[in-house]
């Protein structure tokens, strides 16, 4: 070969191995600067996630928002406070379960439907008087310990007769005892002690009077008398004093001498007793009532006796089975105290 030739060979060839050198050379250049940059990128992106992105995931300011301002006025608006107390309006099992445990102490609350109406009332108020407690018909934690241990009932004679009827003035209740069993205890109200005016007369005494006395004449349904309305009256005195039903009966002595009994009461108390049962009213336990007089059947017509009913038409009980009473009208108010010579209002 040519001396010449030979030395352009040479230098193709050592051309083309700097240019080889030169790439390689700059592939590990840029292979050092991209390892570079992401060393120095690695660190500026770390920081940014836990500053900016990780503290709002895991913020404290969230969490007291929802319990402080969200949480707790929903719950305490939602959901009132329950004071454990039932009272007149009240609906439910609870209202259910206490009508059942009235009518198992013989308090007859009406049906145990969960309402807590007037029968209901009556027969807490009945319960408190015999628990020596003030009858205002709420049934709060004391009443409810009463009703889980509930007083005895002692009988006010326990040498009377078998069949017989008890009043108690002092505490406004009436016993009813069948062949020596008591079969029922309800709230009533007797005679206030006021004067009044009838006949002409503004000297007549609201008295229910003591002793031992027997049933006599009886009325189905309402029976009109001198001042007003009874219902199922069932008489014991030859004056007028009877048990009867009646559209108020306040926790207190209100009427003109006779023994009030609630209206769902009155609808079934006629077949409770016979004439001729006897009745014993008392001041209280431990007072002596006497002996009832010979069981004589009556005579003549039932006296006219005084009013303890509202002046107000009551429905009309021809609509009615015998012996159930009449839609009961919406309850009157009870009756404001009076001075003592003038009319008595009728509650």
């Amino acid at each position: 070969m040519r001396p010449s030739r030979r030395r352009m060979l040479h230098r193709l060839r050592t051309s083309r191995w700097a240019a080889g050198a030169v790439l390689v050379a700059v592939v590990a250049v840029s292979g050092a600067a991209y390892g570079l940059t992401a060393a120095v990128r690695s660190p500026a992106a770390a920081p940014t996630t836990t500053s900016t992105t990780a503290p709002p995931a895991t913020t404290t300011t969230a969490a007291p928002s929802s319990t402080t301002t969200t949480t707790e006025p929903t719950t305490t608006t939602a959901v009132p406070a329950d004071d454990g107390v039932l009272d007149r309006g009240d609906e439910g099992e609870a209202v259910a379960a206490l009508q059942r445990r009235l009518a198992e102490l013989h308090f007859d609350p009406g049906p145990a439907d969960g309402v807590f109406g007037m029968g209901t009332l009556y027969a807490v108020q009945g319960f408190q008087k015999l628990a020596g407690m003030a009858p205002d018909g709420r049934v709060g934690p004391a009443v409810q310990a009463a009703l889980a241990a509930p007083p005895f009932p002692a009988p006010l004679v326990p040498d009377g007769e078998p069949t017989r009827i008890e009043v108690d003035l002092a505490r406004q209740l009436l016993f009813a005892y069948q062949d020596g069993n008591l079969r029922l205890i309800t709230h009533v109200s007797t005679g206030s002690g006021e004067t009044y005016c009838a006949g002409g007369s503004c000297r007549n005494r609201a008295i229910t009077p003591e002793g031992a006395f027997r049933f006599m004449w009886r009325y189905s349904g309402w029976r009109q008398s001198r001042l007003g309305k009874l219902y199922n009256p069932v008489y014991f005195t030859g004056s007028g004093v009877a048990v009867h039903g009646a559209l108020s009966v306040p926790t207190y002595p209100a009427s003109h001498g006779c023994v009030r009994i609630p209206m769902h009461i009155a609808g079934y108390f006629p077949s409770l007793v016979r004439t001729g049962d006897a009745v014993y009213v008392l001041s209280g336990p431990g007072a002596t009532p006497g002996t009832p007089p010979a069981r004589n059947e009556p005579t003549g017509p039932a006296p006219e006796d005084p009013p303890t009913t509202p002046e107000d038409e009551p429905a009309s009980p021809t609509t009615t089975a015998p012996g159930e009473p009449p839609s009961e009208p919406e309850e009157p108010e009870e009756p404001e105290e009076t001075t003592s010579t003038t009319v008595l209002p009728l509650p």
